[in-house]
């Protein structure tokens, strides 16, 4: 195998794919990328044997042929080469070269044959998507996806796919977080479809939707996401299980309304934050009189009070909340106000942008 290319056409790949690659691996061939080079070009291979990236590279090859080189290293020589570099690779016996001017790289390999594949199966469900619409939706719910939770299915969110919507879902247990697209799959839906993507997965994707926009297709199987965008391909094993019933978490009888400036919110609960414990994060919300008044302390008798002014009508409100929650939501609602909606200080708070349909957040309360 022999091949020359430009260092830029091959950096932005080889960080997309090897980013897919544990850094601890029970299979030594899974620290390696799948190099294919054939009269089509190169592609590059990364797999966790959960999460698959595929990279397509368009470059004259001077021999064709394949096989596993490791991929830390060979990202790692690669960013280290000047800009503009030209720079060969070729493989004999079970060795690779990769030359670039006056330097010159040698690795070790392994066969090709030992890599695995991540067995995709037939897609259901395929669904032409701009990359903006499925960035906002991972941007918009993904810090809420739970981490190494015992329940695995929560570990990961929830993609359903209906006639004319895609909606992601992401919930630990604590709050929950949700948004809604306009979408049309090739084919009308009998009902609508369901997945849980892990974790790892999502983070990925929110990698490689970063990037220039680029045509979209998503399919969807029984067991697997296949997410395609120009010359890049993420395949994705599904988690097994029963994710929550996301309307029943949805207060419907959030009567009591507060409004006010996100960002004059977000610095309040940021400055009262410094003071709050550590540990549980938990903040009292005294809402009165058109005005908020969030209060924290922690257990070395430290205080810190902060007013802000909202718009609310009735008699007044107390109610606790993790503060770090709240954060969360409103660094992700990109509008100029928010709504948070309670029935009762027992009860949760659903948070919202007022002029914006489509994405909504539930923080459940604290008891302080």
């Amino acid at each position: 195998m022999k091949f020359t290319l430009q260092r830029e056409q091959l950096l932005k790949p080889l960080q997309l794919v090897t980013g897919v690659v544990e850094r601890r691996q029970t299979l030594p061939v899974l620290s390696n990328l799948l190099v294919q080079a054939g009269e089509n070009g190169i592609s590059l291979t990364g797999t966790d044997l959960e999460v698959e990236m595929v990279a397509h590279c368009n470059v004259e090859v001077q021999e064709a042929g394949e096989v596993t080189i490791p991929a830390r290293k060979l990202a790692d020589i690669w960013r280290s080469l000047p800009d503009g570099a030209e720079v060969s690779l070729s493989v004999e016996g079970d060795r690779v070269t990769i030359r670039s001017g006056r330097s010159r790289f040698t690795l070790a390999t392994l066969p090709a044959s030992d890599f695995p594949k991540v067995e995709g199966g037939d897609a259901d469900i395929l669904v032409p998507l701009e990359p903006t619409a499925l960035a906002g939706l991972i941007d918009q719910v993904s810090f809420a996806m739970a981490q190494q939770d015992v329940r695995v299915f929560l570990n990961g969110m929830l993609l359903e796919i209906g006639n004319d919507y895609i909606r992601a879902v992401a919930t630990d247990g604590h709050r929950m977080a949700m948004s809604t697209k306009p979408c049309t799959p090739e084919t009308p839906l009998e009902s609508r479809k369901q997945a849980i993507v892990p974790r790892k997965a999502v983070l990925e994707l929110g990698r490689l939707l970063d990037e220039e926009d680029e045509e979209l297709k998503l399919q969807l199987g029984t067991n697997h996401l296949r997410v395609t965008k120009g010359a890049f391909t993420l395949t994705t094993k599904l988690v097994d299980g029963q994710f929550p019933d996301y309307d029943k978490v949805v207060p419907k009888d959030a009567s009591r309304a507060i409004a006010g400036d996100r960002n004059t919110l977000r610095q309040g609960f940021q400055r009262a934050s410094i003071l709050s414990n550590e540990k549980y994060r938990g903040v009292r919300l005294v809402v009165a009189d058109d005005q908020m008044t969030i209060k924290a302390n922690n257990p070395e008798q430290d205080e810190a009070e902060e007013t802000v002014p909202v718009e609310f009508s009735g008699e007044q409100l107390e109610i606790g909340f993790n503060v770090s929650y709240l954060l969360d939501v409103l660094s992700v609602l990109s509008g100029d106000d928010v709504q948070i909606s309670v029935s009762d200080a027992n009860s949760s708070a659903l948070l919202e942008d007022p002029a914006k349909e489509g994405a909504v957040y539930v923080v459940m309360p604290m008891r302080l």
